[in-house]
């Protein structure tokens, strides 16, 4: 009981400190959700962000950080990927991504077949997962062939942006943008209009 009392107090204070509105759940969840966080990482393979990209993404991604944090990891591609067919490139590729992931991250993968949401159920899958307390939620960009099967059963989902085809460089700044939104739609910000 003593500890629970100490959860509220301390609540209490962050609350005030912070002008945070703490009406919406208890002290000790409150207190909770204060100090757990989900991580959003950005996993792509290929070469650093073009110029043309860069700028737009570093703003969403400083953006996104007001929320969680995040971080993107750029995964170079293996040294004799020219030499390589595409089902090898892939394969390689995919051998290189399920070493890089931790048993309890939640993958992503994006790829045109995979499920297409609208803003707000985005929104939605990003709040479930913080409330299924998942501690890393790792958004995969694929290479130029896709994503290796092996990785695509390792995914805990499998989203389309769009039934359109983009750059790889695109996506990576489309993918920033679309989590800002969906932060900000899990806030009631003003950033989305319907």
């Amino acid at each position: 009981m003593a500890i629970l009392k100490l959860y509220s107090q301390i609540a209490k204070k962050i609350i005030i400190a912070n002008n945070v509105k703490g009406e919406c759940c208890s002290p000790v969840q409150f207190f909770s959700n204060y100090f757990y966080s989900m991580k959003f990482q950005f996993w792509t393979i290929g070469k650093k962000h073009e110029p043309y990209v860069l700028q737009g993404i570093e703003d969403f991604t400083n953006r996104i950080s007001n929320y969680y944090p995040v971080q993107w990891n750029i995964i170079p591609g293996p040294r004799n990927a020219a030499t390589l067919s595409e089902s090898d490139l892939k394969k390689k590729e995919g051998e290189i991504i399920l070493n890089m992931l931790q048993k309890d991250d939640y993958l992503v993968a994006l790829d045109e077949r995979g499920k297409q949401f609208s803003s707000e159920k985005l929104a939605q899958f990003i709040e479930t997962r913080a409330a299924d307390r998942v501690k890393n939620l790792v958004f995969l960009i694929g290479g130029a062939y896709g994503i290796d099967e092996a990785v695509m059963k390792r995914s805990n989902y499998q989203w389309s942006l769009s039934q359109l085809v983009f750059p790889h460089q695109l996506v990576r700044l489309i993918l920033a943008e679309q989590i800002y939104r969906a932060c900000t739609i899990t806030r009631n910000e003003k950033y989305h209009h319907k």
